[in-house]
């Protein structure tokens, strides 16, 4: 489904078709003090539309996630990676996401903090 997100601010805003159907929470130290929702897609499904001039980068651990702020607000609203076999996707905080009834969505844990 196609949806519109971005960060706190505005600066940030994008276009994403995901499949909210399984989205993620993590127990790793990054994602529980961040304490989003992510849902994954193919890099081709996620269009930025304004804000890459307002994107900070960070990376930690294994440094194949590139988290990206916005400088003016700080919200993580997505991150690029890469699947193990190369192909690129998109983790979208599915908290950003405009229009997402989260109490309706099947959550799944994930045990990211004994990888």
């Amino acid at each position: 489904m196609l949806y519109e997100g971005g960060c706190h601010c505005g600066a940030v805003h994008f276009h994403v078709d995901v499949d909210l159907s399984g989205p993620i929470t993590c127990n790793c130290s990054y994602c529980t003090r961040r304490g989003s929702i992510l849902a994954f897609t193919p890099a081709e499904n996620f269009e930025l539309k304004r804000g890459e001039d307002s994107l900070t980068e960070y990376r930690f651990y294994t440094e194949k996630i590139q988290h990206l702020f916005c400088s003016v607000c700080g919200m993580e609203s997505f991150a690029r990676s890469a699947m193990p076999d190369g192909t690129k996707m998109t983790a979208v905080n599915v908290r950003c996401l405009e229009g997402v009834d989260l109490d309706a969505l099947d959550i799944k844990p994930v045990d990211g903090r004994s990888r």
